[in-house]
């Protein structure tokens, strides 16, 4: 990730002196804050995105697991030597535990089986010790992503920014729905695409003109929004952002940029996240939401 010139960190410090809000009300403010607090503390949280200091490509086969440098995977110091065998064989996966390795998956013990990753609905988690093993589908390719809790990105983390609220970037957007649902493509930062079924898409007016934003459905019926705007890069995240909101009420959708959030790779390193879509990539600066974050410096962590 780029680091933001002087400059902008003067700005974006500016934002944050900045009064709290242009006409919004103590209620919402309190609202808003206690759910920014949420937020930051979801991502710090044992086994949040913070803690998640690996990813592996897998081939087809055996995948050797475990601390000692020999394997193919190699895991963190505190982890077994050997922790276990993964082999991928037509796009299924089998774990063996390596023989005196206690591996649990939902706290029971797991010695060997089949795996699911996270294209079929919930992945298993495969834990040994204090680390988590996660089988994830990115197009035709299959990883493992490793959680850590002791990752230096979850204890080192500088904590959110944010620009200071503002009510006029509370929008209330109109819904449009396809006939039918459709397939909203994203390509993403490893070189795959993502597929999401998307009902429809919102409109907004701002400053007497019209923008338009694709949604991905959410389980809950809500909506998802991946975006950047004209702050990509400058004092918001390069990649991009993204937005949730609750379902549509009465063909219309509430769009709080004030909740515009970073995606993962906003923090870490080992993140699949997905690019705006191209009608998503706004030509106006949404200032609202989450500001880039300025990690402290931290020890090297591991890759591949």
């Amino acid at each position: 990730m780029s680091h933001p010139s002087i400059v902008w960190i003067l700005f974006g410090a500016a934002f944050l002196a900045a009064p709290l809000a242009f006409g919004a009300d103590d209620r919402y403010l309190s609202e808003l804050e206690t759910w920014r607090r949420a937020r930051e503390a979801g991502l710090k949280a044992e086994d949040g995105w913070l803690s998640v200091s690996g990813l592996f490509w897998l081939r087809e086969g055996p995948t050797q697991i475990g601390a000692d440098p020999s394997n193919d995977i190699v895991l963190p110091a505190h982890a077994p030597a050997q922790v276990g065998t993964l082999t991928l064989t037509n796009g299924q996966a089998e774990f063996v535990a390596a023989r005196g390795t206690r591996i649990t998956l939902a706290g029971k013990p797991f010695p060997r089986g089949l795996i699911q990753s996270d294209h079929e609905g919930e992945p298993d988690i495969l834990k040994v010790g204090d680390l988590s093993l996660i089988l994830i589908k990115r197009g035709a390719r299959f990883a493992i992503r490793l959680k850590d809790n002791q990752s230096p990105q979850r204890t080192s983390f500088a904590g959110l920014r944010w620009y200071a609220p503002r009510e006029d970037w509370r929008i209330k957007a109109r819904f449009v729905p396809y006939d039918s649902p459709v397939s909203l493509r994203m390509e993403t930062i490893v070189g795959e695409t993502e597929v999401e079924e998307s009902p429809g898409y919102v409109t907004f007016e701002r400053e007497g003109q019209e923008y338009r934003l694709e949604a991905a459905k959410l389980k809950d019926g809500g909506l998802w929004f991946v975006f950047r705007d004209r702050t990509s890069g400058r004092t918001t995240h390069g990649g991009a952002r993204q937005l949730s909101t609750p379902p549509p009420k009465g063909g219309q959708v509430d769009l709080d940029f004030n909740k515009a959030v970073n995606l993962p790779c906003a923090y870490i390193s080992f993140a699949t996240c997905p690019l705006a879509p191209p009608r998503n990539r706004l030509k106006i600066a949404i200032e609202a939401g989450e500001l880039k974050y300025e990690p402290r410096p931290v020890a090297p962590s591991m890759s591949q």
